[in-house]
């Protein structure tokens, strides 16, 4: 299919965190597959509403209105990772509650792809909640069938194991790890490519010594864990005060796609 127009909705991994575009902003794996369908396609127009940090309600309730409303041929929804987090959340509320946003969408005239988690067994922070993930994504595919959405699921792409397709907080995607999420989400929307997000990664020395081991755990509790629990403590979100990026579907002619 020809898609002439995406909205992109949803958090942190839409937006594209860890992934700088040069200009002071992000550009990860939907800008990088904005500028795939652009290429082939240059009247297509795009939007991405995706801010850091939301929660699955706020995305329903601030972005999803706003997707349905520019009328786009294709909506893509990832949302419900940082709910997953919260101690004490119900994943089967949370599937609930993103399957009836689906539906919405649907019934505005608009395709929908959803994603199902990566596998966070290698990720210290998020592990512990690697079950609910795993019943999470079990619903996803299950909503995807029920209602014949798209599905990329992140978990079966076994690249991502490698620690190279994430960024130094253990919770975002790499740069590369964003490209090769873009070519596979090409691949579900049939959309060619000359890459292979297959493609095995190149051999690499592996920190073997303890100390170093040590050191880069303390580090990362240092930069990344502590910021987080203080945030989480106080009430805050890294999206406090942050604005959508592409808020209104717009060609990509003569436009940084990370502007």
């Amino acid at each position: 299919m020809g898609w002439g127009s995406w909205v992109a909705v949803g958090d942190s991994f839409t937006e594209g965190l860890s992934d700088a575009d040069g200009f002071g902003g992000f550009r990860g794996w939907a800008d990088r597959l904005a500028e795939l369908m652009a290429y082939r396609n240059p009247g297509f127009r795009y939007a991405n509403l995706a801010i850091r940090g939301k929660m699955l309600d706020e995305i329903i309730d601030e972005q999803v209105p706003l997707a349905i409303a520019a009328q786009p041929d294709l909506v893509t929804l990832c949302a419900g990772g940082n709910d997953l987090i919260v101690p004490g959340s119900d994943v089967d509320e949370l599937a609930g509650r993103l399957e009836q946003a689906i539906v919405d969408v649907q019934r505005a005239g608009s395709e929908v792809l959803i994603f199902a988690g990566p596998d966070p067994k290698a990720m210290p922070m998020v592990r512990r909640v690697r079950a609910k993930v795993a019943i999470y994504n079990e619903h996803l595919h299950a909503i995807a069938d029920r209602h014949d959405a798209m599905i990329v699921d992140l978990w079966a792409m076994h690249v991502l194991a490698d620690e190279r397709a994430w960024s130094d907080d253990r919770l975002h995607f790499s740069p590369e790890g964003h490209r090769r999420i873009a070519l596979r989400t090409a691949e579900v929307l049939g959309i060619p490519t000359d890459e292979d997000w297959r493609e095995p990664w190149p051999p690499r020395e592996r920190i073997t010594s303890w100390f170093e081991l040590r050191k880069a755990d303390l580090d990362w509790t240092r930069v990344h864990l502590v910021p987080w629990v203080k945030r989480q403590l106080r009430g805050e979100s890294m999206g406090d005060g942050v604005r959508p990026k592409r808020p209104e579907l717009r060609p990509l002619d003569d436009v940084s796609v990370g502007d």
